[in-house]
């Protein structure tokens, strides 16, 4: 599940111990994050993990592979989860996102199976939007500030409706940001690391970014699987925020990154025309771009796990400065072994 994460639906199916997954049909292969857990990953050959077509905007499909599957365990980890993306497609990510969810829930009750089928639900964050109060905890108001917010606004009662309705063993994780090498390219954590990598190994000179005072709650993504799994583990359904309760900008992720390969950002300017230039060099490495901004902003995320620990034992263990060092190394091993990834 932890591989699967953001790119799938996946079915955990109990006495065969597999898992399978629904990805979507591409024209190119698009399980390179995932590769490493097929039986042979030369010839994609499967073995525990079984894939199948299929797609949150097709109900027709999720009840077939269900019904076939009849598997123990549901996450529904699929999305168009870019934030600023979903201003531009904001009909599709409520598709997606939120109708997606009731779909997957649909199809669950149309086989019959509410009564043997654990069911997590990937929430996020987003939900706080212009956060009512710090740090945000499961009774926080929402106030989601992007059409992907509000889509998951949706998925996130959609679940609970189902829960209370059809005595459906449903959870939502309203997981705060959680990264990893697999993160994409185009999220800003990992345009960071790449970015860095690749001034190191002397393939890039700057690049540009949004709003470097926006604040995150940043774990990794292993903690959060881990605690994904643990939800479903549980005699009762609850709803938890998993986060790691620490609070670093975008800007502090930048001069993290650059300080592992031996570089200090000291910043010049202001606003759409502030610079992060290299201290030992006085060679400008990151620049503001206004169209990186959001139309509405989420300035501020902090959340509280406390509920989490009572209830699963469950905290993070890998640190911020951990994550950075582990993306930035992550993407040195890449870019040296290919430039153009």
């Amino acid at each position: 599940v932890r591989a699967l994460h953001r790119r799938f639906v996946a079915f955990v199916v109990g006495l065969e111990k597999s898992v399978h997954g629904i990805l979507r049909r591409s024209s190119s292969f698009n399980t390179g994050r995932i590769e490493h857990l097929y039986q042979n990953p030369q010839t994609h050959t499967e073995g525990n993990m079984k894939l199948h077509y299929g797609d949150l905007t097709d109900s027709t499909c999720l009840v077939k592979i269900i019904n076939q599957v009849k598997p123990t365990e549901i996450y529904n980890l699929g999305a168009q989860s870019h934030v600023k993306i979903s201003f531009e497609l904001a009909e599709y990510t409520a598709n997606v996102d939120g109708v997606g969810t009731l779909r997957l829930l649909d199809a669950i009750k149309t086989c019959g199976l509410t009564n043997s089928v654990k069911f997590y639900q990937a929430s996020t964050s987003e939900l706080y939007g212009k956060v009512q109060e710090i740090p945000q905890k499961e009774t926080t108001p929402f106030y989601p500030r992007s059409p992907y917010g509000a889509a998951k606004l949706y998925a996130y009662w959609i679940v609970v409706n189902f829960r209370e309705a059809y005595n459906l063993f449903a959870v939502n994780g309203i997981l705060f940001n959680h990264e990893s090498p697999r993160r994409g390219a185009n999220f800003v954590t990992r345009k960071i690391s790449r970015s860095v990598a690749k001034i190191h190994l002397g393939q890039l000179e700057s690049f540009s970014l949004g709003n470097l005072d926006s604040k995150r709650d940043w774990g990794h993504a292993k903690d959060y699987v881990e605690a994904m799994w643990l939800m479903l583990q549980q005699e009762e359904p609850e709803d938890l925020v998993i986060a790691t309760g620490e609070v670093h900008s975008v800007r502090e992720f930048v001069e993290k990154s650059f300080k592992h390969v031996g570089k200090t950002i000291v910043w010049e300017g202001k606003d759409e025309n502030e610079v992060g230039r290299c201290q030992e060099t006085g060679v400008i490495h990151v620049k503001v771009d206004s169209k990186y901004y959001r139309p509405t902003e989420v300035e501020y995320l902090q959340g509280d796990s406390t509920k989490a620990l009572t209830k699963l034992g469950w905290k993070a263990k890998i640190t911020f400065e951990e994550l950075v060092k582990e993306m930035v190394d992550a993407d040195i091993h890449l870019m040296k072994n290919n430039p153009n990834a």
